[in-house]
């Protein structure tokens, strides 16, 4: 046959197999299944140790969760607990030093300006 110019052999179309030696394409489909499981064993040791982390990171959320409402508890029978009472000196203490510091910046930048 004449198409466009060039012959064409009657036959199959596409490219042709090669000859590929069966033993190499056995030990190549070994290769590829044990990265597989490899790759997949890897993946489920990630998994789990997301998981174990997550769950130790609920059950310090639940133990903080319980402390709160042990707290409430106690406010609510009119005590404070030590916790908070520390907690809120430290607020106290905290902001007195900011407006000290704040006072200190105040007047130096007060005598700075007021300086020739």
């Amino acid at each position: 046959q004449v198409v466009g110019g060039k012959v064409k052999k009657p036959g199959k179309r596409g490219r042709k197999p090669a000859k590929i030696d069966l033993k190499a394409k056995l030990e190549r489909s070994r290769q590829s299944a044990r990265e597989c499981r490899a790759r997949k064993k890897l993946r489920y040791q990630y998994l789990e140790e997301l998981v174990s982390s997550r769950e130790r990171a609920i059950c310090a959320l639940r133990e903080e969760l319980e402390m709160y409402k042990q707290w409430c508890m106690a406010m609510d029978q009119g005590k404070i607990p030590s916790e908070i009472k520390a907690l809120l000196t430290g607020e106290e203490q905290g902001k007195a030093q900011q407006n000290s510091t704040k006072l200190a910046k105040a007047a130096k930048t007060e005598a700075n300006s007021s300086s020739p």
